[in-house]
């Protein structure tokens, strides 16, 4: 499985067509995506409970990555959900959260567990309360030693959200920041949107401005960190220097929400979820959704697969709805016709596809067929509203299809 999936996710990186030092790049992304990179999704969950419209009979399929929306899904009371993911480091990762959820006694040690994420009392908790009840795979996973020769679990006794590629990505940002005599943390001191702009403005704005930054980010696998391959970073940059995208990005999580709402502002400028009472946190995580969580945890479960595989193996009109990520901006029109071919044979009326890009158009129009595109309404307010309200930030749009 670990060979079929390494050629998966090589398959759909790496461009056959592109030149040789381009194709280099896309093999040096394959590779560092093979491990953990997403400790936390970066997708708010919130605009996307809103714009798939879940309902009681929904059957919700979605890509896993940090597994923080799958789990936040059952909020909305699907009948189930689905978390696909070929990357073992992430199935292994929303496994744990299950047990941790099924198992753990109560709200106090699971928050301690995975909003905290660094008491060393944690690897106390994993080996007798969560340990047991782990699938063999996802329990070798996290026992397993990593390059460092530290085992995996200790990730959740020296904070796991600095850990992997994303985790690692936005260290080095914080160290670049230093160097310049930034401190990206002052953004979370700022009690109102004006301070948190006139902080943006007067720390964060001149960074983008340093020739070394913007040499850095015009290079493809400055962004590895983010999860961009080097395909979709160019659908990213489109005619602009990165540098200015990127400041787009970050003005509107510094500037556009209250941190005191954004647990996305908290892991960008801070490195973890803020200690606070009443802190801002995923659903699944939130104190008043413990006892919703431990009811519908029967409705998830997480599976290593590869997604257009899982989608073509469901019976007909049998599926309701689909959130893809940006996971498209990866892919060819060939692709993008076999994967919603799939979907919309296995869509019951009614379905909703969701997914992100990392440019602001829907990439389907003219590139997906004409004959699959034409039986899904693309639903242009709602995704402009959810675009406008996404938290995360680091996506140019948030798009959803209705099956016309």
């Amino acid at each position: 499985m670990a060979i079929q999936a390494k050629r998966i996710i090589e398959d759909a990186v790496i461009r056959k067509d592109a030149r040789m030092g381009d194709r280099l790049l896309d093999k040096a992304f394959a590779l560092a995506f093979n491990g953990l990179v997403y400790a936390q999704i970066w997708e708010d969950p919130v605009v996307d409970m809103e714009g798939l419209a879940i309902q009681p009979d929904s059957r919700v399929m979605c890509i896993a990555s940090g597994s923080c929306n799958a789990l936040s899904y059952l909020t909305a009371n699907p009948e189930s959900v689905t978390a696909v993911d070929l990357n073992h480091a992430h199935v292994a990762l929303g496994r744990l959260k299950i047990a941790a959820i099924r198992h753990l006694p109560n709200y106090e040690r699971f928050h301690r567990f995975f909003a905290h994420a660094d008491h060393k009392e944690n690897s106390a908790v994993y080996k007798t309360m969560i340990a047991p009840h782990l699938d063999a795979e996802s329990r070798a996973y996290w026992e397993k030693r990593d390059i460092r020769g530290q085992r995996r679990i200790s990730y959740f006794t020296k904070g796991i959200y600095k850990k992997g590629l994303l985790g690692n990505f936005i260290g080095l940002a914080h160290v670049f920041a230093k160097l310049y005599k930034i401190d990206l943390g002052k953004v979370l001191e700022a009690q109102t949107l004006e301070e948190q702009r006139d902080v943006f403005e007067r720390e964060l704005a001149p960074l983008f401005e340093k020739k070394f930054i913007r040499w850095l980010t015009d290079q493809p696998a400055s962004l590895f960190g983010l999860g961009i391959p080097p395909a979709q970073f160019e659908h990213l940059a489109g005619d602009q220097r990165m540098a200015e995208v990127l400041r787009r990005r970050l003005e509107k999580l510094a500037c556009d929400f209250e941190v005191k709402d954004n647990y996305f502002a908290w892991q960008a400028f801070g490195r973890g979820y803020s200690r606070a009472e009443g802190a801002p946190l995923p659903p699944y995580l939130q104190r008043a959704n413990w006892e919703v969580m431990r009811e519908r945890i029967g409705q998830i479960d997480v599976t290593r697969a590869n997604m257009v595989d899982w989608i073509g193996e469901r019976g007909e009109a049998s599926m309701d709805r689909f959130v893809l990520l940006d996971a498209q901006d990866w892919m060819n029109n060939a692709q993008l016709d076999g994967l919603w071919s799939r979907i919309t044979r296995a869509s019951r009326p009614g379905a909703r596809v969701l997914f992100r890009t990392a440019a602001e158009p829907s990439l389907l129009p003219g590139r997906l067929n004409d004959a699959i595109l034409s039986r899904w309404r693309y639903l242009e307010e709602t995704s402009a509203d959810l675009t406008r309200r996404d938290r995360s930030s680091i996506y140019g749009g948030v798009h959803v299809y209705e099956l016309a």
